[in-house]
């Protein structure tokens, strides 16, 4: 990817808020705001708080985005198919939470590789520094007891940022997805962000929403405590949507 000569920079040291406004981000490509700085969980952490996120390629600097619209999902509002719902109470599925963190992202960067777009050393290594700090988390599904997909991102406040989702058997990343919003529905988490939108995603209920609206929902949410942290459980079965 080529990026404009006149993007912001921001240079190495500098303070961990150091982003321009995201209101500010380029319209084409979609989103594009600033480059440099590094992967620090501070850093990090800033960035999502404003509604920011890196994504970039193993030969390109650090990108940061911030796209308008932005893809979400509503937990009470997240759309279980029929033939999926059928496959969820044949009792086979189970879900889990920071079980296999490791291998989901794994998973994801393979995935990702084969598509064209690049999960980086540098990007893993980074969120499971925030994975052992007890902020990036992941949903797994089993299916009869083999990893069948899973999906990862970070836990702020009554946010999930959404990273990446990957499925290893059929319906694997859709059935986390299931388990993550009934986790949101329970936690008091509001939104889950999916970053940008996708046909896969649509059909499970994303929606789009405005930047300006996305920013002020995350200047909330960050700010204000989940009912209760998201935490490890074992593998156990899908609660459906009601």
């Amino acid at each position: 990817m080529s990026w404009p000569a006149r993007l912001p920079w921001i240079p190495p040291g500098a303070p961990p808020d150091a982003f321009p406004d995201p209101r500010t981000a380029l319209r084409r490509p979609n989103g594009l705001l600033a480059a440099g700085g590094d992967l620090e969980p501070a850093r990090l952490l800033e960035a999502y708080r404003r509604g920011i996120f890196p994504w970039f390629g193993a030969d390109e600097p650090i990108l940061w985005w911030s796209p308008d619209p932005r893809a979400v999902i509503l937990p009470d509002r997240l759309h279980i198919p029929r033939r999926l719902a059928r496959r969820l109470r044949s009792g086979h599925f189970s879900a889990s939470v920071d079980q296999a963190f490791p291998e989901v992202i794994r998973q994801c960067a393979e995935t990702r590789r084969e598509s064209g777009t690049w999960l980086t050393p540098e990007m893993i290594a980074a969120y499971t520094r925030l994975h052992q700090q007890g902020v990036a988390h992941s949903v797994e599904s089993w299916l009869d007891g083999r990893l069948a997909g899973g999906v990862y991102g970070l836990a702020i406040g009554g946010l999930f940022f959404g990273e990446s989702m990957v499925s290893l058997l059929p319906d694997g990343s859709k059935v986390a997805l299931v388990m993550l919003a009934a986790l949101a529905r329970e936690l008091g988490i509001g939104l889950i962000d999916c970053q940008v939108p996708n046909p896969h995603l649509q059909r499970l209920g994303a929606t789009l929403m405005p930047r300006d609206e996305f920013l002020q929902r995350v200047g909330q949410a960050v700010q204000q405590p989940p009912l209760q942290r998201l935490q490890p459980r074992p593998a156990q079965p899908l609660p459906l949507h009601p």
